[in-house]
């Protein structure tokens, strides 16, 4: 009989240890499986700095006038991806995004914006278009979502995962109206997510302004990325 019960003992011990190896090892998989399109982001673009790639976007041939003499402004460098839309479009090649943004979108309408950030970047309604520089308000203010959330990833368009990635001095590509218009970041912040002065505020400098949440997946900060209009595309 003491036989018996140790055997039984042995062999739910066993059963429960290997269900529980189960679990844990099946958890680690689906985590893994759910947070690769994540993951995958990070690794490129740590390989890629790693192994010194460089994104210079260089090179682009220099516009003429009738006369055939070439513009005195610097030509804007070239891209190196087709952009996904050049009516509306925004390109920032250093962390992989390449999409279009949905122009006039009512940030303050939660079904609007949510519809528009399903299908890239949105552009918040009453502030300026790319390449504005005499308007009453010369701030371009695009958003979109940095969710980690796999399922709310694959539902929503993650585009500024990565955006936390950028630094001064970092160009921006944006399309409008079939026109490129390029703009230099000079400032990156982390504000609470209450402070909305970033898009009400009005700008006489053409700038772009990104936002996006911070930490990536969640909603307790935003970041806020701010760029100027280059030179060459005046």
């Amino acid at each position: 009989m003491t036989n018996t019960r140790y055997k039984r003992k042995f062999w739910l011990f066993v059963a429960v240890r290997t269900a529980a190896n189960a679990l844990i090892i099946g958890g680690i998989i689906f985590a893994f499986i759910s947070f690769w399109p994540f993951i995958s982001q990070e690794v490129k673009y740590w390989w890629d700095n790693f192994r010194g790639q460089e994104y210079v976007l260089a090179g682009e041939s220099v516009q003429t006038d009738k006369k055939g003499f070439a513009d005195l402004l610097p030509a804007p460098p070239p891209i190196t991806v087709v952009p996904a839309s050049t009516e509306a479009g925004i390109i920032i090649e250093k962390i992989d995004v390449n999409s279009p943004f949905v122009p006039d979108v009512d940030s303050s309408n939660y079904k609007e914006y949510i519809a528009a950030l399903g299908k890239g970047v949105a552009h918040a309604k009453g502030t300026a278009y790319p390449g504005s520089k005499n308007a009453a308000n010369n701030n371009v203010f695009l958003f979109a979502h940095s969710a980690i959330n796999p399922i709310q990833a694959k539902k929503y368009n993650s585009v500024f995962y990565l955006l936390r990635k950028i630094e001064v001095g970092d160009r921006i590509v944006t399309f409008y109206k079939g026109k490129r218009y390029d703009y230099i970041v000079y400032d990156k912040r982390v504000v609470e997510a209450t402070d909305t002065k970033y898009i009400t505020s009005i700008s006489k400098e053409p700038i772009l302004t990104l936002q996006t949440c911070d930490p990536p997946g969640s909603s307790l900060r935003r970041l806020i990325v701010t760029a100027k209009l280059a030179d060459e595309s005046k």
